[in-house]
Order: structure tokens, then sequence, then C-alpha cells
């Protein structure tokens, strides 16, 4: 049941997209306070260090812009939340849905398959290489 595989490469656009969208907003919610901020107190290296690479990550991959090294670098950061987050809060208890890491473990994946498959079309890099879409 191939229906869908037409649109195979439009339907993984669609996922870098959202995926750099929604990433985006995680870090305008700890860089800029917005969607409810972050807690008070959260250390600074969270704010800054992860709010920034959400922040910037994201873009770069919603736009397709050096997407493969940004989801890289943005699956290692969610990599490490999913760890000091939930992990080890947790007890060391590995199970995203009793540590309530799914979202820090689902960005992890998504990213490094993005940042193995790289923009893709409907990206800046495309663009720049004069790919049509």
């Amino acid at each position: 049941m191939g229906f869908l595989k037409p649109h195979t490469e439009r339907i993984y656009a669609l996922l870098r997209i959202m995926s750099g969208f929604m990433f985006t907003l995680h870090g305008t919610q700890k860089l800029f306070g917005l969607f409810g901020g972050v807690p008070a107190g959260a250390p600074a290296f969270i704010v800054y260090g992860a709010g920034g690479i959400e922040f910037v990550g994201g873009v770069l991959i919603l736009l397709g812009l050096f997407a493969s090294p940004a989801a890289f670098i943005s699956s290692g950061t969610m990599a490490v939340a999913y760890f000091m987050g939930h992990v080890i809060p947790a007890q060391w208890n590995i199970l995203p849905i009793v540590n309530k890491g799914e979202l820090a473990a689902l960005y992890c994946f998504v990213f490094l398959y993005i940042a193995a498959h790289g923009s893709g079309i409907w990206s800046v890099d495309a663009a720049r290489r004069g790919a049509k879409s």
C-alpha cells in the first residue's frame, strides 16, 4: 500500500518544517518568556544554552538552511534533556511514558533522521543548489 509514496519528499519537507517550527517555539518560550515562559529559578544553561539551541536550531531546520548540522546538534541536545530532565529525576526510569520524556525522546529521533536525510525540498539549501521542487 504505497499510495503516499509519490509524495514522500513533500511529506518529509512538512515534517522538517513543522518540527523546526515547534522546536523554535520551545526556544522562544525559554529565551523570551513567551507561551508561559520557564519556571522561576531555572538554571541559566537551560534557559540560554538549550533555549538558544532550540531557537536557532529550530529556525535553521524550519528553513532548511544547514538543516543536517542543526538537526544533529538539536538531536544531541534533546538526548541530554531526556536524561537530565526525565531519566535522572525519575530515579533512572528510562521509559518515556513513565518519566514524561516522550517529547524529548521523539524530538531526539526526529532530528537524528533529519540530520541523516538533509534539508530536502522546500528548503533554502535546495534553492541555493538550484534544485527544483
